[in-house]
């Protein structure tokens, strides 16, 4: 199997498509393992890529939307007067 590229030139490796299609499952394992590209050519033209699948990270909106429950209104102000109104005259470390 003649497979270029990685460690000559810096890029990921090729292959040509017909050498792709007989060692398919055998480059998926090494793809998997070794978590490097691989590029299929053909007629010497990059046609396709075989990446290692990676799971994407979930967004973080929405998260935790099925453990947290609201009660309540959480917009509208309460009815607690804050220190600093009861005494503006009080200095917090100066």
């Amino acid at each position: 199997m003649q497979v270029e590229g990685s460690e000559a030139t810096g890029g990921p490796r090729t292959i040509k498509a017909s050498e792709f299609k007989a060692k398919c499952l055998k480059l998926m394992d090494e793809v998997a393992e070794s978590g490097e590209e691989i590029v299929i050519t053909k007629n010497g033209r990059p046609v396709s890529r075989l990446t290692p699948y990676r799971k994407k990270p979930r967004a973080p909106f929405g998260r935790y939307r099925d453990q947290i429950r609201i009660l309540g209104d959480i917009v509208q102000p309460l009815d607690v007067e804050w220190e600093a109104e009861a005494n503006p005259d009080r200095v917090l470390n100066p």
